[in-house]
């Protein structure tokens, strides 16, 4: 029991493993905003799956939510700080990236606070506290369509530059944009001199050791404080 509670728990992170390592091929290849549409549907997906393991009488298919969940979770980080830095008009674009990491922090503490026994965490809400985790990403399904491609996509991987303007009139409204586009296109002419290192490469690379050492410090302590027995 203690190897499944282990397993289950853990299983999480090894999804977020697999889904952060394709996030860069899947978001050149396809685009930022159709990943995030694909990454919803996966997170439905697996709310249902873990939703419906008490009816089935199966804790295999709790492992396979949580294991869906991390691949989801794992796309969706790097995925959305993206997108929201990249529609945010150029003064907003600090203070959009920050509310990603408030609004983490603040679905963390919900998760908690509606786990409690008095809440959703009874022995019969428990399938109902797992499956809450599709109400976000359902949210999301709806609204995304709304909202246009990211324009450095657009621009930088798909060359269509009158697409990239219709995306910035959408987002920031009619105006004179010249200067973002300008920015864009020097963002462009500097990853083309640019090479891309891999993740041996980077572990490598003296300039880049004393912010390697930093990011995984960083990473081991969230890990190590107990969030996860929680």
């Amino acid at each position: 029991l203690l190897f499944l509670w282990s397993i289950t728990v853990s299983i999480f992170g090894i999804g977020g493993i697999l889904g952060s390592s394709g996030s860069r091929y899947l978001t050149v290849k396809y685009g930022k905003k159709k990943c995030l549409l694909c990454n919803n549907l996966l997170m439905i997906v697996a709310a249902s799956i873990m939703g419906c393991s008490k009816i089935a009488r199966s804790f295999e298919m709790i492992l396979i939510g949580r294991f869906m969940c991390g691949i989801s979770a794992g796309l969706c980080v790097p995925l959305h700080h993206q997108y929201v830095g990249e529609i945010s008009p150029r003064k907003l674009r600090g203070f959009a990236n920050s509310t990603s990491s408030f609004f983490w922090s603040l679905g963390k503490a919900v998760g908690q606070i509606s786990g409690q026994r008095e809440l959703l965490g009874s022995q019969s809400l428990w399938p109902t506290l797992m499956a809450c985790c599709g109400l976000p990403a359902l949210v999301q399904l709806v609204t995304l369509p709304l909202f246009p491609e990211s324009p450095p996509y657009l621009l930088l991987h798909k060359g269509d530059q009158e697409g990239c303007k219709k995306a910035i009139r959408q987002l920031w409204g009619e105006g004179h944009h010249q200067a973002e586009i300008d920015d864009i296109m020097k963002e462009k002419a500097t990853m083309k001199n640019t090479k891309i290192l891999s993740v041996l490469e980077l572990m490598k690379e003296p300039a880049f050791r004393w912010q390697l050492y930093m990011i995984v410090i960083l990473t081991a302590t969230v890990q190590l404080c107990g969030i996860n027995a929680v």
